[in-house]
């Protein structure tokens, strides 16, 4: 997968060029579609490359200028970054000084990412850290992640205990990582990963219904139908929240809120997507070497992210307060 991933992100043009937080129209849209195209060939690989994204644009953000210097460098040898904020229950990541002791749970990428992005609990507040690690490495449990999808993106539990860090390794201020829009806005990006799952649906139908002669069939041409629609709206809702994070004088919670309501657009397309899927293809679909089955079970997972009923109450309090209405 570390091979994959490097060759996802020199496909993306970021080997060269550090995607950085979207500046324009194009420049958000040409991110988004990057991380579109990955999720729908491959959703685990997907999900390493948006938190590979994420973590260069927080180093971006908000290291200093030797920080970001010496992140150019490591990311020029191959570098491969992801975030891991996900507290483990009952053991906190604590930094005491120079010492690091706990975990983290849902640690995408553990065992293939050579940097990560951690949050730690400090005297001043959940404090980031950037670490190298080779040098402070983790212990993984990786008999936890039993899951029926995206077992390839290897999300574990990691632990350290009383692990040596330097004072480069602290990222910006305490509190910075949790810091708006960014925080929740951020979240746009895996929306677009989930809407690349929904178009790779589509494909993985449509070829099992021409490969094997059914595709002709006037029930399984409305399948079609319906599932490029689902598709479609599902970009068409990443695309128009993007341009709209852009308009003027638009107040921050509508801008959260719209990202908020295109997590939610894009979950209830996928689920509808993939149950038109599994009826188009059948049993043939449930069979562990057939493409679309992968496909369902990695997508139903990933669109598990943490929260959805706060982003709905989220969405439902700017529809109150008028921060947004319906437009074309």
């Amino acid at each position: 997968m570390a091979v994959a991933l490097r060759s996802a992100i020199t496909a993306s043009g970021w080997a060269d060029q550090l995607p950085g937080d979207p500046r324009t129209e194009d420049e958000y849209a040409a991110l988004l579609t990057a991380l579109y195209e990955c999720g729908r060939r491959d959703l685990p690989l997907g999900r390493l490359l948006e938190g590979h994204v994420d973590a260069v644009q927080i180093m971006q953000r908000y290291g200093s200028a030797t920080q970001v210097d010496r992140l150019k460098t490591v990311l020029a040898r191959g570098a491969l970054l992801g975030v891991w904020n996900a507290g483990l229950p009952g053991e906190p990541l604590l930094l005491d000084g120079h010492r690091l002791t706990g975990g983290k749970s849902y640690a995408s990428g553990a065992g293939i990412l050579t940097h990560a992005l951690v949050t730690a609990d400090a005297p001043g507040g959940a404090q980031l850290l950037l670490l190298d690690l080779a040098r402070v490495a983790p212990v993984i449990d990786r008999d936890w992640w039993r899951v029926t999808g995206m077992q390839r993106s290897e999300t574990h539990q990691v632990r350290w205990h009383d692990a040596a860090i330097t004072d480069d390794d602290r990222i910006g201020a305490p509190g910075a990582y949790a810091r708006e829009p960014y925080f929740s806005g951020g979240a746009l990006r895996f929306v677009a990963v989930h809407a690349g799952g929904i178009a790779g649906i589509v494909d993985r139908t449509r070829e099992h219904l021409v490969s094997t002669g059914r595709a002709d069939d006037p029930f399984q041409s409305a399948r079609l139908a319906e599932l490029f629609g689902l598709a479609e709206m599902a970009a068409a809702i990443v695309r128009r929240t993007a341009r709209l994070w852009f308009e003027d004088g638009a107040a921050e919670e509508a801008r959260l809120a719209r990202v908020a309501a295109a997590r939610l657009g894009v979950t209830d397309a996928a689920e509808r997507a993939m149950v038109i899927a599994q009826a188009a293809v059948g049993l043939a679909g449930q069979f562990l070497a057939h493409p679309l089955s992968a496909a369902l079970a990695d997508l139903t997972v990933y669109l598990r992210q943490p929260a959805p009923d706060a982003q709905r109450l989220r969405v439902g309090r700017a529809v109150q307060m008028g921060f947004l209405a319906p437009s074309l």
